[in-house]
């Protein structure tokens, strides 16, 4: 069969311009939804909508895709219709103070809670000396001292004056109160005494013994009274305390009457003035040493325990919070407790306690990258105790490891109410779920986001809505319809499918962004198609140097490539090389020799270890091939090597098995192959030639070395009639068709492909089981004949 050549029509696939109906982009309206992708708004709507534990979402996607754009898009949206959440507050334990308590309170309200309570203490500080300093309050004071030291005064009188009756005398001094017997009117010393006459001696010894006795109830009254007054006394200064404070704490009761966990906290505060009246009266400050005024900071640092250390405040949302940590560290996720330098040695309390992403997203959605939350195990692995726990815990990172053992903070954990959504590589997904056990039931729902979308009217005009948008946004220029077009045929381009439409939308926007700076040096009004066409040529400029160099190499003889004449077992395969920015085709010259042999197909490329396993398969497959279609009555009697000439790096994937094949057929049937052609496509066991991958950059990268070498107006390329759809060539390639210059063939059968390569009709077998004679099929099927012939006289003893 003769091949039909495409024409410029099926080798690029171009957008009509009156499709738009507009004049710029300007017309249109801006992009107000994502661009085809159903299936993911699908599983994202039902991911978030859904409020069972482990139904958390895993945004899987390809970078630039545009899925943290819509993603960040569509929750903002979800979250304006959701309630506003809790605020959260940390406040001191007056019981244990390395266990701060957390408080829930509604929305808006943690800073005015924190603003009541200092106002609170402020008004202590002033109101509360101001009371132990009053007319009053002093005068009870004194009062209450000064019967008691009547009361204790009238007890020592009358106890002395029974001691004075028995002739012992009451001395009073720091040590105690001690009984001196008395002879003559006078005390005498311990000397005098021990001198006395043993009778006298004893009958003061036993006088003692019965005042000690007296003496020592009148000790036991004395305390009680001191007791007394003393007891007297604090409740006449927690009077006075709560008279001066009266007020505003019925007034802070009375707000949070319906909140237990305040009014608790306040009896707390109430009761810890009482026991720390003198740091409110000032008699702290005086103790201090004298010549060393306190530093402010010194001052206020004992009123810190009334503090009131707000967590997340959500004053100022209006709806649920959607908080994107793009840096989900430990101390970022979680939070931290920090600590200050206090007399050489570091501290801490519970206002040092610091929110991250997870408090601050509490109650609405937090977005993480998956890639930057794997380069962090540590917030990972706490990250899904917090979600089976449901609760946030905040501790030191170091604690973790270990590293710290000194005594700190334990907070108490707050409730976790959110919504992950995790962003990253659909592999990363594939990982995870088979690898970490507890992330499948943590992250329940998948929303994968599309590569491509179907290249349709609608889709078609979406896109230009997301210029319309993107031009919008950034102040740049509006594109014209004909720059419109070029924008949506860049985008099948991207997505190698004239039926398809990439949504690589990051690429897509960087085209915008450039044309309209070359739009701009022109001064034109809109962005052009020249513009666009100008902005992707660039692009390929700054980063094809490699592809340059490679083609001049051929241009000079140095790498070996014939685009003219004929050559047996000679032919010019495609590869595609990528740079990671950039992938370009190039041309390798394949060749096969053929001998007597049992070794079949010999792969020198696996044979000198440069073969990759899809290679190597697709050798194997032309076995195969051989086998099936030549050894039917007789057994392949061949030792054929296939090689890349001037291939020095690895060699991999099986786009080449069709062209091997055809380099082989020549070699057998000794017809030569025409060198202005190049081929490329992966065939099967039974010749038919399968789609492959880069099939434009391919078609391109030939086409520029013909150019290179000189276009003679015979050069083309052999494509699988498969990848026809995936045709998206550049205008310079489909110019060059349209002038009959270059000629891109589709091919079905590897006969489709020998024909056109060799002149020569490939030739079908007969009823016979014989091919036509004269044709390449024939040749090749004698020659094997020719060579199991040859190789049997050498296995014949006999013939020896």
């Amino acid at each position: 069969m003769t091949l039909k050549e495409l024409s410029p029509e099926n080798i690029r696939l171009e957008c009509k311009s009156d499709m738009l109906d507009c004049s710029s982009s300007a017309e249109i309206p801006p992009l107000d939804a994502i661009i085809g992708q159903d299936r993911a708004i699908r599983a994202l709507r039902f991911g978030l909508d859904i409020k069972k534990k482990g139904f958390n979402i895993y945004v899987a996607g390809q970078p630039g895709t545009g899925r943290t754009t819509a993603v960040k898009d569509y929750l903002e949206k979800v979250a304006k219709v959701k309630q506003v959440p809790n605020d959260w507050v940390y406040v001191n334990n007056f019981k244990n103070s390395y266990e701060p308590k957390s408080i829930k309170l509604l929305p808006g309200k943690a800073i005015e809670f924190q603003k009541d309570i200092r106002e609170f203490i402020d008004e202590a500080k002033r109101a509360i000396p101001k009371a132990l300093q009053s007319d009053d309050y002093i005068s009870k004071q004194e009062n209450m001292v000064k019967v008691a030291d009547e009361q204790k005064k009238n007890l020592i009188n009358q106890l002395n004056i029974e001691a004075q009756k028995a002739n012992f005398t009451i001395q009073v001094s720091q040590v105690g109160i001690t009984l001196i017997p008395v002879i003559g009117g006078r005390p005498i010393n311990e000397q005098e005494y021990a001198a006395l006459n043993p009778n006298l001696k004893n009958e003061f010894d036993k006088t003692r013994v019965d005042l000690e006795s007296r003496l020592q109830k009148a000790m036991k009254q004395i305390a009680e009274l001191n007791k007394t007054t003393r007891d007297g006394l604090s409740k006449l200064a927690n009077n006075t305390i709560h008279y001066a404070l009266g007020f505003l704490i019925s007034e802070l009761l009375k707000k949070y009457n319906e909140m237990p966990e305040i009014l608790s906290f306040l009896k707390d505060i109430q009761d810890d003035i009482l026991n720390n009246v003198d740091m409110f009266s000032g008699k702290a400050e005086q103790q201090s040493p004298p010549g060393a005024p306190q530093p402010s900071w010194m001052k206020d640092l004992p009123f810190r325990r009334y503090e009131v250390n707000v967590l997340v405040d959500n004053s100022d949302l209006k709806g649920a919070p959607v908080i994107f940590d793009e840096n989900p560290t430990y101390v970022n996720l979680f939070g931290r407790i920090e600590k200050e330098a206090q007399f050489g040695t570091l501290s801490t309390d519970f206002t040092l306690i610091k929110s991250g992403s997870l408090h601050k997203a509490n109650g609405g959605f937090l977005v993480l990258p998956v890639e930057e939350l794997a380069k962090n195990l540590l917030s990972y692995d706490a990250l899904k105790r917090s979600l089976k726990s449901e609760k946030i815990t905040i501790s030191d990172a170091g604690e973790k490891f270990g590293f710290i053992t000194t005594k700190t903070l334990t907070p108490q954990p707050i409730p976790l109410n959110v919504k992950i959504v995790m962003i990253g590589d659909p592999s990363l997904y594939q990982l995870l779920y088979s690898y970490d056990n507890d992330f499948k039931g943590h992250f329940k729902v998948k929303a994968q986001f599309d590569t491509t979308i179907d290249r349709n009217e609608e889709n078609m005009k979406r896109y230009a809505s997301f210029v319309c948008t993107v031009c919008s946004k950034e102040n740049l220029l509006h594109l014209d319809p004909l720059g419109i077009s070029k924008i949506i045929e860049f985008g099948s381009r991207l997505a190698n499918d004239q039926k398809k439409l990439s949504t690589r939308f990051a690429d897509v926007a960087d085209i915008i962004r450039e044309a309209d700076f070359y739009a701009n040096q022109e001064g034109s009004n809109y962005i052009k198609d020249v513009h666009i066409v100008k902005s992707i040529d660039e692009k390929k400029y700054r980063s094809n140097l490699i592809q340059e160099k490679i083609k001049e190499m051929i241009s000079r003889g140095i790498i070996l490539i014939d685009t003219s004449e004929e050559r047996v077992g000679q032919i010019n395969g495609l590869s595609v090389l990528s740079l990671g920015d950039f992938a370009f085709g190039s041309p390798s010259r394949i060749t096969a020799s053929v001998g007597l042999g049992k070794d079949g197909v010999v792969d020198i490329e696996r044979e000198s270890k440069l073969g990759g396993p899809t290679h190597t398969k697709g050798v194997l497959i032309l076995s195969g091939y051989l086998a099936n279609k030549y050894s039917s009555d007789a057994p392949l009697s061949l030792s054929a090597r296939l090689v890349f000439e001037q291939s020095y790096q690895g060699v991999d994937g099986d786009s080449a098995s069709s062209t091997e094949i055809y380099a082989i057929l020549s070699a057998l049937s000794e017809l030569p192959i025409k060198q202005n052609f190049a081929v490329t496509g992966s065939v099967n066991q039974y010749g038919k030639v399968q789609a492959i991958g880069g099939v434009n950059e391919k078609i391109e990268g030939f086409f520029e070395v013909c150019k290179a070498k000189g276009m003679k107006g015979n050069e083309g390329v052999l494509i699988p009639e498969s990848n026809v759809q995936n045709l998206m060539l550049k205008e310079e390639v489909v110019d060059a068709v349209k002038q009959g210059k270059f000629h891109i063939f589709p091919v079905h059968h590897i006969d489709d492909g020998i024909e056109l390569l060799t002149g020569v009709k490939a030739g079908n077998k007969n009823k016979e089981g014989q091919f036509k004679p004269n044709t390449v099929n024939y040749l090749v099927d004698n020659k094997l004949k020719e060579m199991a012939e040859k190789m049997a006289k050498f296995s014949d003893p006999q013939d020896k």
